[in-house]
């Protein structure tokens, strides 16, 4: 039986975390021996590691970061089931002035298409960056949540998902997850 694999991968600004739009490539054409970061022994590249290779989870097209492809339907349900838990921490450049009790209400307090998120563990960490903390990943959530709080997004990276971090990964390349890592 073939071990089914889950991949690491720094997604680039400009290609889509799933299906192909019109012009863009998806993540997953970076995915092949050329890239690849770091083999460790065992861990060499097969083009079987391809086949049923899904994203668990979406990192928009203006994104940059981690993103995870698995051939593992339960990680995948770990990641991005409807009652995950999974942190997800993100570095978010943002650009304009922000309204009264902005860093509260991006904590807890705003909703999206008529629903109240999840708590979110928001913090500046300079004057023109925050660190995202959340538990759910609705479609292009923290830049529509900066929106409403009065701050462009001009940058983001997740650097985390669960305890996988992003680390030294380069752009472009991608590695395997380690057998002593874990979500």
């Amino acid at each position: 039986q073939q071990e089914r694999v889950t991949i690491l991968l720094h997604k680039p600004v400009g290609y889509v975390s799933g299906q192909p739009e019109p012009g863009f490539q998806p993540a997953v054409v970076l995915i092949g021996p050329d890239t690849q970061w770091r083999p460790a022994a065992g861990q060499t590249f097969q083009p079987t590691h391809l086949k049923g290779l899904a994203p668990a989870g979406r990192l928009d097209i203006d994104s940059t970061g981690l993103l995870v492809l698995t051939q593992d339907g339960r990680i995948a349900r770990q990641l991005i089931g409807e009652d995950s838990g999974i942190e997800k921490e993100y570095l978010v450049r943002v650009e304009g002035s922000p309204i009264p009790d902005a860093l509260a209400l991006l904590n807890h307090g705003l909703s999206l298409d008529g629903r109240q998120l999840r708590p979110a563990r928001v913090e500046w960490l300079n004057e023109d960056q925050l660190r995202f903390i959340l538990r759910e990943g609705r479609k292009r959530q923290i830049r529509r949540m900066c929106e409403l709080v009065g701050l462009r997004v001009v940058g983001l990276k997740r650097v985390r998902i669960g305890q996988v971090r992003l680390g030294e990964l380069p752009p472009g390349r991608w590695r395997y997850l380690g057998a002593d890592e874990h979500f």
